[in-house]
C-alpha cells in the first residue's frame, strides 16, 4: 500500500520532468524509500531535490515513519534503459553479452530494440605476412546484453 503510494508520486513527478527518467525504485524495511533517477541531459542536484520534494511533501509523516533517499545514476553504474544508451552514443562502453561475448567499443547507436557498436582490431592479411586495421561491427538486442557500463578514459 505504502510503495504504491509513493511510486504514485514518484510517477507523477517523472511524468512532470519528461527530461527524467527511473533506474531504480524500491521500498525497504521500515519505510526507507529508495530511488535512483537519471536524465536526458544528466542529473543534477536539484533535479534530485525536485524529485525528492514530490514524494516528501506529498505523504504524512504523523501517518507513516519513512526515510527518503534519491540518487542519480553513477558513473560506473550499468546501463539498464534504453535512454541511457541513447544518451550515451558516442562513448566506449564494455558490454558482456550472452555466449560468453564481450566488446570494448563505440557505441554508435541505440533504438527500442537494441545497440550497435563500431571497433577497430588488427588481423592477419588475407594473403601474406602482417597485419591490417579492420573496422568491426555488431548488434546486440537489449535482451542479449547481460551488462554494459560506460568506459571513463582520462
Amino acid at each position: 500500500m505504502f510503495k504504491n503510494t509513493v511510486k504514485a508520486l514518484l510517477d507523477k513527478s517523472l511524468e512532470q520532468r519528461k527530461d527524467l527518467f527511473l533506474i531504480d525504485f524500491d521500498v525497504l524495511e521500515g519505510n526507507s524509500i529508495r530511488v535512483v533517477i537519471d536524465g536526458d541531459n544528466g542529473v543534477l542536484v536539484e533535479d534530485c531535490m525536485y524529485v525528492s520534494r514530490a514524494i516528501e511533501h506529498n505523504l504524512d509523516r504523523e501517518e507513516h515513519d519513512f526515510s527518503l533517499e534519491v540518487t542519480s545514476a553513477g558513473a560506473a553504474t550499468p546501463l539498464s534503459n534504453d535512454r541511457q544508451y541513447k544518451k550515451n552514443i558516442g562513448r566506449i562502453v564494455a558490454v558482456k553479452a550472452v555466449n560468453n561475448q564481450k566488446f570494448e567499443a563505440k557505441l554508435v547507436e541505440a533504438d527500442n530494440e537494441g545497440i550497435t557498436l563500431k571497433w577497430k582490431t588488427r588481423e592477419p592479411k588475407p594473403i601474406g605476412k602482417g597485419k591490417i586495421t579492420v573496422q568491426k561491427e555488431a548488434k546486440l538486442l537489449y535482451s542479449n546484453i547481460i551488462e554494459a557500463k560506460v568506459m571513463i578514459k582520462f
